[in-house]
């Protein structure tokens, strides 16, 4: 079966189909559901140019989505690029999906002129982590991850 790789807007066909699999990508990890409100949440996000999402689509079913977001590098006055979600039901896993999602996304990025393509996971999402090890995508040494919870 062909996977069509698709920006996906608010105006966009799938829009209300890529909202519902990403609020089953939320309960995935532990959030309740809320279909309106993720909907709500990522139509405001995409709309006001803090996030763009890709779909892939078969037939007339999303299979998978990604969600980016374009980053100052200032220090190189330059871009890089953010993915920030990806998530494949698991009853499309396995079908490279999330391959072509992400190969989408690491040409796009190329084709803007950024000069890289980051992304975070769990330590123990082996799978996930033998695929971005598939594509080039190699862990960061020597930086830490920290965050303030605000509120």
């Amino acid at each position: 079966m062909t996977t069509t790789i698709a920006p996906v807007s608010p105006a966009h066909p799938a829009f209300d189909r890529v909202g519902a699999l990403f609020d089953e990508y939320r309960v995935h990890y532990g959030q309740p559901p809320s279909l309106d409100v993720t909907r709500s949440w990522l139509h405001d996000q995409i709309t006001a140019g803090r996030l763009s999402a890709v779909a892939a689509l078969r037939a007339d079913e999303v299979c998978g989505f990604v969600t980016v977001t374009v980053m100052p590098a200032s220090l190189r006055l330059g871009t890089v690029w953010s993915i920030r979600d990806l998530f494949v039901p698991p009853r499309h896993r396995r079908g490279g999906v999330a391959n072509a999602l992400l190969r989408h996304v690491i040409g796009e990025a190329r084709a803007a002129g950024a000069l890289r393509v980051s992304l975070q996971t769990e330590t123990d999402n082996v799978p996930a982590l033998t695929l971005y090890a598939g594509l080039g995508f190699r862990p960061v040494t020597g930086l830490e991850l920290l965050n303030l919870t605000l509120g």
